[in-house]
């Protein structure tokens, strides 16, 4: 068992891979839509992007899960990072010589997110090796703030700066950081996996037997496909709304972005204590009511950069909350063997609904307004905000610990 506390070396070097994977992703999320801009301003194929670049959710985290739990997790993580340099490297060469197309574009997406589909469900399936239990709830939260940190907060607005100076630039870097990330994961120790004959489809059906199975997960993994959904509309339409209704520049763009992260980092420093003082059942249903009101807001207030961004920050941060019940409860009430598994089948049932998000939200944008795809994404909310008050009770709570304690 690798070293486990909160001062483990483990854990240290954990965090230290979420912050150099996190800026490559970070610098290529953020620089794909920008680029995509610049070659064209259609909403419908601007949205193509973001749907290459949601769809291995879909397509791979069933198969990716096998693998997670029949290889070294640490070894997975390690190839997730080389495959990153591999997209950076590539989109790197065709901005330095000017041989961008929206077809690359769309290739480079699909091939970053394959790489984060197998390395965001190995890193959370070593996350319980590395520190005890009680401190799942604490660690799911620093991971999220690095992850989000890097990627809305530090990195966006240097984006926007690097690509007025080369477009290639940000994916330079990305493919350094994604280095290190991938030196850094091999030192991690991890569990040796446990050797199976079975077959990767039963293997497959075991995670999502178990997951769909256990009323309070399947609960969670409805209202997070809806969530999805819905973000993914908002998401895919972003960078127009803050080009065309807000009239800001690449590196406003990235300073709105930054907004989403200064939400998740403020959360982060109360979001332990208010889950230990409140309880997953109220904080889940206070963060999904507060995410129907956020979106509604976006879509109502003026185009007001600051106000817009001040929406932006109250959005992420209580979705911070939700995001850190929601591991940590797949962590708690799933058993290890079967970990991997089900983060890569929830992931892939609750986010697989997010490239039909960002073409609903191409097609909203074109044939109703940039504004109706909040007001789409909030009513799609409200679905989900119903189904919590009624299945996350702090009863089916006790129940699921009832049951994992047979």
């Amino acid at each position: 068992m690798a070293e486990r506390g909160r001062g483990g070396a483990a854990w240290v070097r954990l965090q230290a891979v979420a912050v150099s994977g996190s800026t490559c992703e970070g610098l290529l999320l953020a620089a794909l839509p920008l680029l995509a801009v610049s070659i064209t301003t259609d909403p419908r194929a601007v949205s193509l992007v973001n749907v290459a670049g949601q769809a291995p959710w879909l397509l791979l985290s069933l198969f990716a899960g096998v693998v997670i739990d029949r290889v070294r997790r640490t070894t997975v993580l390690a190839y997730a990072y080389a495959v990153q340099i591999v997209a950076a490297l590539t989109l790197a060469l065709l901005g330095s010589t000017g041989s961008l197309s929206l077809p690359a574009l769309l290739v480079v997406a699909f091939v970053l997110t394959t790489a984060q589909v197998f390395g965001d469900g190995a890193a959370g399936s070593v996350v319980p090796e590395v520190v005890a239990p009680d401190q799942l709830d604490m660690a799911n939260s620093r991971l999220q703030v690095i992850d989000r940190g890097m990627v809305q907060f530090v990195v966006p607005p240097a984006t926007g700066l690097l690509i007025g100076l080369s477009a290639g630039l940000p994916a330079w870097l990305a493919a350094v950081a994604a280095l290190v990330a991938l030196l850094l994961a091999r030192g991690i120790p991890s569990v040796k996996p446990v050797r199976t004959p079975a077959h990767p489809l039963k293997d497959v059906t075991a995670g999502l037997r178990y997951l769909v199975g256990t009323p309070l997960l399947r609960a969670i993994t409805i209202t997070v496909a809806l969530g999805s959904f819905a973000a993914s509309a908002g998401n895919s339409m972003l960078v127009l709304y803050a080009t065309k209704e807000l009239h800001l520049a690449p590196f406003g763009y990235g300073v709105l972005l930054a907004c989403l992260a200064v939400g998740w980092v403020g959360s982060s420093f109360f979001v332990d204590r208010f889950v230990r003082r409140f309880g997953y059942s109220t904080s889940m249903r206070v963060a999904q009511a507060c995410a129907v009101l956020s979106q509604l807001l976006i879509a109502i207030v003026p185009p007001w950069p600051a106000l817009v961004g001040a929406v932006l920050i109250f959005l992420t941060g209580t979705t911070l909350i939700w995001n850190v019940c929601s591991q940590s409860t797949r962590q708690r009430f799933t058993p290890s063997e079967l970990l991997g598994r089900v983060l890569t089948s929830h992931r892939a049932l609750a986010w697989g609904l997010t490239p039909l998000g960002a073409l609903a939200g191409g097609f909203v944008a074109v044939h109703w307004s940039l504004r109706g795809v909040w007001v789409m994404a909030a009513a799609v909310q409200l679905l989900g905000t119903s189904l919590v008050w009624r299945k996350l009770s702090p009863a089916a709570f006790r129940d699921a610990e009832t049951v994992m304690a047979r």
